[in-house]
């Protein structure tokens, strides 16, 4: 038997090896670059991409940062491997890297939709940290509910820079009375990861609420969103309700 021929037999003992130990024991039964070896079986056949995986967490962290990063930065990432093509984050990879992301999304919406988002809380935090922890850029979002406090939609307002997001308290109250909600719950993400507010957040979110006062429609609270983390202002007493 040849040495590539042996080396390929090791490969795949490897991923069978890896597969049944995750599939019986779950993510529990792995660590987080295994985790990221069995996404990357499928966009890099016949290879050992534990060494890819291994430098993908030393790059951007852990296994959330490495789903997450821009695109261009995961192509970005490669690792040479003597006498063979070098490893890299090509587009199956990125491929399976969103489906990831993608049904992340679905499963935690799935846990508040239609539900009453108050008695849930927890399930909306992981949705939130699900739709925009790991942006790039902040992004205001607005969850309007029902009178019975039931989520009703989601709907991404404004998208700004890396610090900063044009929020227009007009159109914010327009839209809520539009969908003939009762009740509202902003969010915004910190791309930095420090989720502590800002004192334009302050304001902002106490322009909102005054003028959602006017119109008998509740503000139950503003999520400010950072990895890992995140801020209640009405657990924080920030503004006047």
């Amino acid at each position: 038997m040849s040495v590539t021929a042996t080396a390929k037999d090791l490969a795949k003992g490897h991923r069978e090896r890896l597969r049944k130990r995750f599939m019986a024991g779950g993510a529990d039964a792995v660590q987080e670059y295994e985790l990221l070896e069995l996404l990357l079986f499928n966009a890099i056949p016949r290879r050992d991409v534990k060494p890819l995986a291994k430098v993908l967490l030393q790059t951007f962290g852990t296994f959330a940062d490495v789903i997450n990063a821009p695109p261009d930065q995961l192509a970005d990432v490669v690792v040479p491997v003597e006498g063979k093509p070098p490893l890299k984050v090509g587009a199956r990879a990125l491929a399976e890297f969103a489906v990831v992301r993608a049904s992340a999304l679905k499963l935690t919406s799935a846990n508040v939709r239609d539900r009453v988002v108050l008695t849930s809380w927890d399930d909306l935090v992981a949705y939130c940290r699900s739709a925009c922890a790991y942006e790039q850029v902040e992004q205001f979002r607005i969850l309007f509910l029902n009178n019975k406090n039931a989520l009703i939609a989601d709907e991404k307002q404004q998208t700004g820079t890396i610090n900063h997001t044009p929020v227009y308290v007009r159109e914010v109250i327009k839209r809520a009375l539009t969908l003939n909600a009762g009740a509202i719950i902003l969010v915004h993400n910190h791309p930095s990861g420090d989720p502590t507010p800002s004192r334009a957040d302050i304001v902002m979110t106490q322009k909102i609420v005054d003028a959602a006062k006017a119109v008998e429609l509740v503000v139950h609270d503003h999520l400010i969103i950072g990895r890992g983390q995140e801020v209640s202002f009405r657990q924080l007493e920030l503004v006047e309700w």
